[in-house]
């Protein structure tokens, strides 16, 4: 009798004991860009084993992460497009850098496989301008005098959504065709002279997956999860390079993150030999006064862990982890994320 009492009472205390994990475990909302979703996603499921804490991503874009945080409907934004200081006092807003990465350009051809074919700034212009139309055009030819180029349409495949991947592509193409730059310009979201529209990196990457003669523009985890074909760009310094983790190392060195206000960096079209030209940075936006202090400092906690536990599952993923100096810069920003106490929630 007494046996079958203290198996209750053990069954019991464990339900209760299951209960409140259950209401002490805390999951933090966030949303906007889709470059950085493959590591946010990897972080948010092992920082959930360590501390039984959740991350809702939802992986829609930079302009839609931008609106929702500034509509205070998530405890964080995430954009690759950075705000301005001035746009960021105006939000009450404060940004850091969370990781780098890299936007290449992803092609379907018969017979072309990953780094096989070569492009320049001037020459991927052209072809989102839709002025090169056939994978056998003689300036494609040019970068790329061994290939078996067949007369196949190119399919231009771009952003449907504002997305900061679009907006560092579109930055980087201003700086290398004058023609982009007074016809199309550098945004979130732009009016692309020709090609058909997808929601997301993944989108665009499932599209030119799918799609013969196709070319896109992902980050550097798409393309190598989806398998996709990427180019390999001719940079600044004329040198062709091929993307990944020295490539994208070599264009954020440059960057001085100490001088820039609200952390704004753009690190296309960077000098160096080495450098990968469309290298760009994913950002966070939190606010300085959130309505749910408990969710504003979890989500400090969880970015503060993944600068310090996060770098090797990044480097796995192909981002670049920010460098200590500039964490330690990041992590002092945060003390402008008060509490109803005055008191910052960093602590």
């Amino acid at each position: 009798m007494i046996s079958k009492f203290l198996t209750r009472a053990a069954v019991a205390t464990a339900a209760l004991a299951a209960m409140a994990g259950a209401a002490l475990a805390l999951d933090i909302s966030g949303a906007g860009a889709t470059f950085p979703y493959p590591i946010y996603a990897k972080w948010a499921e092992t920082y959930k084993k360590e501390t039984g804490n959740g991350l809702n991503y939802q992986s829609i874009g930079s302009g839609g992460g931008i609106k929702q945080i500034k509509a205070r409907t998530v405890t964080f934004g995430a954009s690759d497009k950075p705000l301005k200081a001035d746009e960021l006092e105006a939000g009450g807003l404060i940004q850091w850098p969370q990781v780098i990465g890299g936007i290449v350009p992803v092609v379907n051809l018969d017979g072309v496989n990953p780094g096989d074919l070569a492009l320049d700034g001037p020459t991927l212009a052209k072809i989102f301008l839709g002025q090169i139309t056939s994978w056998d055009d003689a300036a494609i030819k040019k970068l790329n005098p061994k290939a078996k180029l067949a007369a196949t349409p190119i399919v231009i495949v771009h952003r449907s959504d504002g997305s900061g991947t679009t907006f560092n592509f579109t930055n980087y193409l201003s700086k290398v065709s004058e023609e982009w730059k007074s016809k199309v310009g550098e945004e979130s979201a732009v009016e692309w002279p020709a090609g058909i529209g997808a929601k997301g990196n993944e989108g665009v990457a499932n599209n030119v997956s799918n799609t013969k003669g196709a070319i896109g523009y992902v980050e550097y985890a798409y393309a190598k999860q989806n398998k996709l074909t990427y180019a390999k760009m001719a940079n600044a310094a004329g040198k062709v390079v091929a993307p990944g983790l020295d490539s994208f190392q070599a264009a954020a060195a440059s960057a001085d993150w100490a001088k820039s206000p609200g952390f704004y960096q753009i690190i296309t079209n960077e000098p160096g030999a080495k450098s990968w030209p469309i290298a760009a940075a994913t950002f966070i936006l939190l606010p300085k006064d959130s309505k749910d202090e408990a969710a504003a400092s979890e989500a400090l906690r969880f970015f503060g862990w993944a600068f310090d536990k996060g770098a090797k599952q990044a480097e796995e993923l192909d981002y670049i982890p920010m460098p200590k100096p500039v964490v330690d810069l990041i992590k002092k920003s945060w003390t402008a994320v008060k509490g109803a106490d005055g008191k910052p929630l960093a602590r």
